[in-house]
């Protein structure tokens, strides 16, 4: 499901893609638990599909979590929370840019 989800977001498919992520989340979260790294890389990914979609604001909200829950589980130089973190910080400096210019 999370790889079809992948394929949904890659070719646009915004909707599909968040219906499956969600799924994917819902279910890490009851099998694996809420903080479990493969939970938290749904997270990210549900995050990415809000972004695509132009839901900057929950997108940014949803990657704050996520990046605050892998520095939690997973800690600060973890490749996972630094890719995470990374993608953060470019998404606030391009909202940043467009709050400017608006």
């Amino acid at each position: 499901m999370a790889n079809l989800a992948s394929t949904y977001r890659n070719q646009g498919r915004w909707a599909e893609a968040e219906s499956l992520d969600l799924q994917v989340m819902e279910i890490k979260k009851k099998v694996l638990g809420p903080e479990h790294p493969d939970t938290l890389t749904g997270i990210n990914n549900l995050a990415c599909t809000w972004k695509g979609q132009g839901r900057h604001d929950d997108a940014l909200d949803l990657m704050r979590r996520c990046v605050q829950l892998n520095e939690q589980v997973l800690g600060p130089h973890h490749p996972h929370t630094m890719s995470s973190l990374c993608e953060l910080d470019i998404w606030q400096k391009i909202d940043h840019s467009l709050r400017q210019h608006s």
